[in-house]
């Protein structure tokens, strides 16, 4: 039997990021405010986890808070790596990020992700400049395209950052750094 469950948001401390969201008992609760490291309550396997026992990404709490209902926590954290099982940074990070990581990290046969990944940074590169050129030529040619080549090229994008081991959360922080203040 389940025991009496509540939401677990996980915040990056650092930039306020959502990292996941887990479930605590009271134990898991308990465990987590007394060793200082995150523990949940695993609904799949019916028993107690702190994370990072199995990834080594451990979540390292700063600040445990109720929400005004006490049915929910705010769990902020300096994480020790990814929070996402996938290898991401987030678990709420695009799918196709989460995707394009998780092959990258696991290389299944027969996926194109993981050839690219296998063939290394250059290849990776390559396909990055082909599909730029071909995106770019279809918008100047307006050929009813574009939307089709840009989405190749993103999905490159994506294969070459995961590649080269450099998270999506990090490309959305540089932009937000660029982002004029608003006046």
């Amino acid at each position: 039997m389940q025991p009496d469950l509540r939401a677990a948001i996980v915040q990056d401390a650092a930039d306020g990021r959502v990292l996941m969201l887990g479930w605590m008992d009271a134990e898991a609760e308990r465990l987590t405010r007394e060793t200082g490291d995150a523990w949940f309550w695993s609904r799949s396997r019916e028993e107690l986890w702190r994370k990072g026992d199995t990834s080594g990404n451990v979540l390292r709490v700063v600040e445990v808070r109720d929400d005004c209902d006490g049915d929910a926590l705010l769990v902020r954290v300096h994480p020790d790596g990814p929070a996402c099982h996938t290898g991401s940074r987030s678990c709420f990070a695009p799918e196709l990020w989460r995707t394009v990581v998780e092959r990258v990290r696991e290389r299944p046969q027969g996926s194109y992700v993981a050839s690219l990944a296998d063939a290394g940074i250059q290849r990776a590169a390559q396909k990055v400049g082909e599909e730029a050129v071909e995106t770019a030529l279809s918008a100047v040619a307006g050929d009813g395209r574009l939307a089709a080549e840009a989405a190749d090229l993103v999905f490159h994008l994506y294969v070459l950052l995961a590649v080269a081991g450099v998270d999506l959360a990090d490309v959305e922080d540089e932009l937000a750094r660029r982002r004029a203040p608003l006046s």
